[in-house]
């Protein structure tokens, strides 16, 4: 089902035209995003998706027809070091994407995220180095921080794990350092915060509050803690960083570049505009389960992103509001099309 476009934007690179480019977890909330926009540039796009049985390639499905038929996708899985060595050969640029992310689950099945997030990138890895991939982005988290311990955050900031998750995106991390500097490979680290516009899961704060605040069938918004401060991007900014760091020469192999606004915000105030915004009053109900453990809750992140803009000219262009409100639209469009399932709950 191919839906009309959610990318926001006119941005076109000019210089992936005819390019080779594979991206893996296309299938995903930034992956297809990044999908559409490396094709409106005149990529040769791959896109590998996670195998399943249904036959169905995530938010691949719901991008335009015209876009969609434009990409090769192959179905699969990053934890297959065979398929990885045969799939990533002759790539100008290689977008490594795929991921378990989401923060609560891993605290329940920790060693599903070091298969998938640390054996996965070794795969691509070795593949990068057997196949000599002209460039392999990887893709890091701001969690890798943890609580800020100096605002804004630099590459140069300790690293901290404070969840399973974020400890298996920092093995990650660590070995696509390693392979820079052990075995020459063209790999840079793309660090993104907060990101946030259509297709991102409830698991999310941003889409989960928005989903309750326009579904009739909810009376009340259950949420977690509302005192944490984060730094969001909207998907927009976020997939012009993959695209520039991509393609730009300033880049140094090995290294780490953070992608955000630089402008911190509690859940609270994002809270307050979305309810602002669509004159919602219902009543906010902060739920134990979806509140993460004392000593692994992240409380504040904000990015100081210096370092990607001035290797790449790379700064947000799209506030916060602007970005919540073509968010909104895009789930009233989809509570308008009977494509919202009533009644999801998402503890974990």
């Amino acid at each position: 089902m191919h839906a009309i476009s959610a990318f926001m934007s006119e941005t076109i690179f000019e210089s992936y035209t005819n390019k080779n480019v594979l991206i893996t977890g296309a299938d995903g909330f930034i992956g297809s995003h990044l999908t559409e926009l490396l094709v409106k540039s005149g990529a040769n796009v791959t896109a590998l998706t996670l195998y399943n049985s249904f036959g169905n390639h995530g938010w691949l499905d719901y991008i335009p027809d015209q876009i969609h038929k434009s990409v090769t996708i192959y179905a699969g899985d990053v934890r297959d070091s065979a398929q990885m060595s045969r799939l990533t050969r002759d790539y100008d640029v290689v977008f490594h994407l795929a991921a378990l992310i989401g923060i609560p689950y891993s605290y329940e099945a920790a060693h599903s995220y070091i298969d998938v997030n640390v054996h996965g990138t070794l795969n691509l890895l070795e593949a990068a180095r057997s196949n000599r991939v002209g460039r392999l982005v990887h893709t890091s988290t701001s969690e890798i921080y943890g609580s800020a311990q100096t605002r804004p955050i630099s590459e140069t900031h300790p690293i901290h794990g404070q969840s399973p998750y974020a400890a298996s995106k920092i093995g990650a991390d660590q070995l696509s350092e390693s392979y820079a500097r052990s075995h020459n490979i063209p790999v840079v680290i793309l660090r993104p915060f907060n990101a946030f516009g259509p297709r991102q899961s409830e698991r999310a704060v941003i889409p989960t509050a928005i989903r309750q605040i326009l579904d009739p069938a909810c009376h009340k918004i259950k949420l977690g803690d509302l005192s944490t401060t984060r730094d969001f991007n909207y998907i927009h900014d976020t997939v012009r960083a993959f695209a520039m760091i991509g393609e730009s020469n300033n880049i140094e192999f090995g290294t780490a570049y953070n992608a955000g606004s630089g402008v911190e915000t509690s859940i609270h105030r994002v809270i307050d505009k979305l309810l602002e915004i669509t004159k919602c009053d219902k009543k906010i109900i902060s739920e134990k389960s979806r509140v993460r453990p004392k000593n692994s809750e992240v409380r504040a992140l904000v990015a100081d992103a210096s370092r990607l803009k001035k290797a790449t000219g790379w700064t947000c262009e799209t506030t916060l509001e602007d970005g919540i409100h073509k968010t909104i639209d895009w789930w009233r469009n989809r509570f308008a099309n009977g494509l919202v399932r009533r009644n999801k709950s998402f503890s974990i």
